[in-house]
């Protein structure tokens, strides 16, 4: 059973009726599975609250992030709406995937804590967090006699959702060399043609 909350942006959540459809508790507020005091996560999060005018109709739970997580993705296989904090990749978003069972929500406007910056579009959505990238790093020298595999490192891209889903597997106790060995296979498989376009690629650049 798949539900729409119809909710796109944070701020709509300003709204006490729409905040209601999130309400686990029964106090009238939406309830944001949120970030663990410490993380880093939880200042924005708090930040938002406040600059967004959340405060009245949002509560931000901030208990033991796999217990408050897993009781959110129990709420959602009962088809009830559901708001909470993830980031990717990881598990989570193997498990409530993005584009399919879940949207990220967008935020009026950029706005981060202590006058912050950083480009928090991702897939032109404004998600109000800066965005990281996952990048390969390799020395100088090795790239220098390894023309091949420099050219498969500018080249490869995964999907944040295909990590993810292997976040998930891990997390099921997919987690030996040989099953993450088996992941990569998988992989490679569903996507072959890509995959051979890279190593055509770096076959010629090491000619």
């Amino acid at each position: 059973a798949s539900y729409d909350a119809g909710v796109t942006d944070l701020a709509m959540l300003k709204d006490p009726e729409v905040a209601k459809r999130f309400d686990a508790d029964g106090d009238g507020k939406a309830d944001l599975a949120g970030c663990v005091p410490g993380w880093g996560c939880e200042r924005v999060i708090e930040h938002h609250l406040t600059e967004y005018g959340l405060r009245d109709t949002v509560s931000h739970n901030q208990g033991e992030y796999n217990a408050i997580i897993a009781d959110t993705i129990a709420r959602f296989k009962n088809g009830q709406p559901i708001l909470y904090y993830t980031w990717t990749p990881y598990w989570v978003s193997g498990a409530l995937v993005p584009g399919k069972d879940v949207e990220w929500l967008s935020v009026p406007y950029t706005s981060l804590p202590d006058g912050g910056t950083g480009n928090t579009e991702f897939n032109g959505k404004n998600l109000g967090f800066a965005v990281d990238s996952i990048r390969v790093v390799a020395r100088n020298d090795f790239l220098q006699a390894n023309p091949a595999a420099k050219k498969l490192f500018e080249l490869a891209k995964i999907d944040i959702n295909d990590i993810s889903a292997e976040n998930k597997l891990i997390a099921d106790g997919e987690d030996s060399s040989e099953a993450i060995d088996k992941h990569v296979a998988d992989w490679i498989a569903a996507h072959q043609a890509e995959y051979d376009g890279w190593l055509v690629e770096a076959r010629k650049a090491a000619e």
